[in-house]
């Protein structure tokens, strides 16, 4: 596999949905424990990968990725992956030279939605569609496998979209 280069984007607007080639409903899971890497089980459709990557919150980072069968990806998840799971529609738009990859994430995640860009160098120059927010390439708490950790819903702000229920016990 070698080295992945990928950045990270916020998404401003539902304008991108114009654009969407295909979507693929993904359910995936990390293993616990692991300081140097990251260790993910993911299903995407009928299909399972394993994955590791290096630990460093990076545009760059090793990667390594094996396809697994579908039905001990499903037992991995459920009986060896810490919760939350990441739970994610993943859609692919054309832009220019590029296919971004939009996650609209679910569960403790819902109301986060990310784009991401896979690029052949870390300054490859690209086209940055309309609907491009700001970079989180370099924030941690973006990342999924920090997701799970800290979950969304958990710190998003209330104008992210996300509904919080911060009410002290007994009060509406």
């Amino acid at each position: 596999m070698g080295t992945e280069v990928e950045r990270k984007f916020l998404v401003t607007s539902d304008a991108w949905r114009a654009g969407v080639r295909d979507a693929l409903r993904m359910r995936q899971g990390y293993l616990p424990g692991i300081e140097t890497a990251s260790v993910r089980v993911r299903i995407a459709g009928e299909r399972a990968w394993l994955n590791i990557k290096s630990a460093t919150l990076d545009v760059s980072r090793r990667e390594y990725e094996v396809p697994i069968p579908l039905a001990d990806a499903e037992e991995i998840i459920d009986l060896l992956c810490e919760r939350p799971l990441i739970e994610k529609t993943r859609h692919h738009v054309p832009h220019g030279r590029h296919v971004w990859e939009v996650d609209v994430f679910e569960g403790e995640n819902a109301g986060l939605v990310v784009a991401e860009i896979e690029l052949g160098t870390p300054d490859e120059p690209f086209d940055r569609p309309p609907w491009l927010g700001e970079e989180v390439s370099h924030d941690p708490r973006y990342y999924n496998v920090s997701l799970v950790r800290h979950p969304y819903r958990a710190w998003a702000p209330p104008a992210a979209g996300v509904a919080h229920e911060r009410h002290a016990p007994g009060h509406p």
